[in-house]
C-alpha cells in the first residue's frame, strides 16, 4: 500500500490517502533520547538519491519532447525543466525540500493551468515515465515500481485536472508536495 503524507503535528506525521502512519517519536525513560521509529527507507533512498533521479528525469523529459502526442504540451522545451523534475521527485519522494523552496507549488499550478491535457496524454505520459525506469536501470522490485506508478498516476490526473480548470474552485485541492510513502523493503514477493 501507498499514500503520500501532508503536514506535521508535534512529533508525528499525518498521512493522507493510503498508507501506513509513521510511528510518533517515543521517549526512551533509561537514556532520555527520542527515538522516532521509520519503517524502511525513502523512495529517494532507494531510487539511487538525486543523482539517479536526475538521470531519470532526464531521459523521462527528453522521451516527452521527442513524443508526437505530448510535445505539444511542452513546446522546445526549457533547460530547467528536468531539474525542476528532478527536485520535485525527490521531494516527493522523501529528499530535500528545495522544489517547495526555491519554486513553490503554485509554479506547479501555473504551469498546467490552461493545458487541456487529454485522458490520452496523461496516460501516455505515465507510460513514457514507466519505460524511462526501465531504461535508465532503475529499480525493478514490484514494491518500488508500484509506489512510482501510483505516485505518477496520482499527479498527472492532478494535472489533468488543473490544466482544465477554468477558476481557482476548480483546481485539484492540492496545494504542497505530497510526500509520497511506500511499505516496500525493496524485495520482490
Amino acid at each position: 500500500m501507498v499514500g503520500y503524507l501532508s503536514g506535521r503535528r508535534r512529533g508525528e506525521r499525518i498521512i493522507i490517502g493510503r498508507g501506513a502512519i509513521l510511528a510518533p517519536p517515543q521517549r526512551d525513560k533509561r537514556c532520555r533520547i527520542t527515538l522516532c521509529h521509520m519503517a524502511q527507507e525513502t523512495l529517494f533512498e532507494h531510487a539511487g538519491g538525486i543523482e539517479r533521479l536526475h538521470q531519470l528525469e532526464d531521459y523521462f523529459y527528453s522521451s516527452v519532447l521527442a513524443d508526437p502526442l505530448l510535445q505539444p504540451l511542452f513546446g522546445a522545451g526549457k533547460p530547467s525543466h528536468v531539474d525542476h523534475l528532478t527536485w520535485f521527485t525527490a521531494e516527493s519522494f522523501g529528499g530535500s525540500d528545495r522544489f517547495s523552496r526555491e519554486l513553490g507549488f503554485a509554479h506547479l499550478i501555473d504551469v498546467h493551468r490552461h493545458l487541456n491535457i487529454s485522458e490520452e496524454q496523461r496516460q501516455r505520459f505515465v507510460a513514457l515515465y514507466l519505460a524511462a525506469l526501465d531504461a535508465v536501470g532503475m529499480p525493478g522490485d514490484k514494491p518500488f515500481r508500484d509506489a512510482v506508478r501510483e505516485h505518477v498516476e496520482f499527479g498527472s490526473r492532478v494535472a489533468m485536472q488543473n490544466s482544465h480548470a477554468a477558476t481557482d474552485d476548480e483546481l485539484h485541492p492540492l496545494r504542497e508536495v505530497p510526500h509520497w510513502t511506500w511499505d516496500g523493503d525493496g524485495q520482490d514477493g
